[in-house]
């Protein structure tokens, strides 16, 4: 692989990426980052063998930008890149709520810009990506940003308009099941069980029924039937699940998340 590719703004999903490219194959010397502290930089230097450089460097040189700053940075930052960005750079942006057209309109006419909302199970190469292509990205484009995330999990291409949707289930969907795990483990811990084997239950339960999800080929609905025994214990506990509308929250949650992402894509917090 001789193409250069720069993550500016290197915080955790960046350094993920980072890592799971070169477990992937790309070599440490064609991949640049950017921070904002010098000895965030150099820690990146030292642990990865990547080339710090600066965000007008990084514009100059790299032939794919990843950006990867906060929402609320990505005004700022194109700003600075502008004047040095060529139009066949390949932008990657992975802001939550902010549209291709965004960068479209403040870089030069004509540069590709695919958008991709990822998630923090990159950390351990178990991400869900989603890629959406923006008016001048080529099938070229997204075939490269699916090998870039691909490294880290798994990728999916989404027409733009579902990307808040998107958001909304699996950019914040592992906060869902982290706080699901938080309330079992304290209901464990009321029902008499230690937290570490509460915790250890609970997580192992997860991983097993995911694993199922993921390989049974069968409807959820017929999974936890297989579990749900006449008058036995598991439809006692459905029972007082509907009972306190926890199916009626989850889905009014995930509106509320994906109006949120509305919002940032609105430009109404981004500048």
């Amino acid at each position: 692989m001789t193409q250069k590719v720069a993550v500016l703004g290197t915080g955790k999903i960046g350094e993920a990426l980072l890592s799971g490219m070169i477990r992937g194959g790309w070599a440490p010397a064609d991949l640049l980052v950017t921070a904002r502290r010098a000895e965030r930089a150099e820690e990146l230097r030292t642990r990865y063998g990547v080339t710090p450089v600066t965000n007008a460097e990084a514009a100059k040189t790299a032939d794919t930008l990843i950006l990867t700053v906060k929402p609320q940075d990505m005004g700022t930052l194109l700003d600075e890149l502008a004047p040095h960005v060529p139009a066949d750079r390949l932008v990657i942006s992975g802001a939550a709520g902010i549209p291709t057209s965004f960068f479209e309109s403040r870089l030069a006419a004509g540069t590709p810009v695919v958008r991709v909302m990822t998630n923090t199970p990159a950390l351990v190469d178990e991400a869900m990506s989603v890629i959406s292509a923006g008016s001048h990205a080529s099938e070229a484009d997204l075939a490269h940003a699916e090998e870039i995330f691909g490294a880290v999990g798994k990728t999916l291409r989404v027409p733009e308009g579902q990307q808040d949707a998107c958001t909304a289930l699996s950019g914040s969907g592992p906060a869902y099941f982290f706080y699901l795990v938080e309330a079992m483990t304290d209901a464990g811990i009321l029902l008499g069980l230690p937290r570490d084997k509460a915790h250890d239950l609970i997580v192992q339960s997860a991983i097993g029924a995911a694993t199922m999800l993921r390989d049974s080929g069968e409807h959820p609905v017929k999974l936890r039937e297989n579990v749900t025994s006449p008058a036995g214990t598991t439809i006692n506990a459905i029972r007082e699940l509907e009972n306190h509308g926890v199916r009626a929250a989850l889905i009014a949650a995930l509106e509320a998340a994906r109006d949120r992402s509305r919002e940032l894509a609105s430009g109404s917090n981004i500048k």
